[in-house]
């Protein structure tokens, strides 16, 4: 700020241009030592999460005439307290994946 420069300020007095390099080294090494580290702890959760999804999803197979519900993925002009599940409905045919 200009008025610091104008009184003298501790911190303009005190200013050293070596030291505030060293002192820039050392904090573009420290963000740069966070960044790796943040990069390991991102990595480690992207490999994580697929075990957790194969542990959470329980498969089943539908066979014809069975009856399901189906979760409703709009909740506009309903109550809050309205059921989340519409149905039930037959199941009319079953799809193979890949076929």
């Amino acid at each position: 700020m200009p008025s610091d420069l104008d009184y003298g300020a501790p911190r303009v007095k005190d200013f050293d241009p070596t030291t505030a390099a060293e002192s820039q080294r050392d904090a573009m090494e420290v963000s740069e030592e966070a960044r790796l580290a943040t990069l390991c702890r991102s990595a480690r959760y992207q490999q994580t999460l697929p075990r957790y999804h194969e542990r959470r999803i329980r498969e089943r197979t539908l066979q014809v005439g069975d009856l399901d519900l189906r979760q409703v993925m709009s909740t506009k002009d309903k109550h809050k307290l309205s059921p989340p599940w519409e149905g039930p409905y037959s199941i009319a045919e079953v799809i193979r994946p890949g076929t």
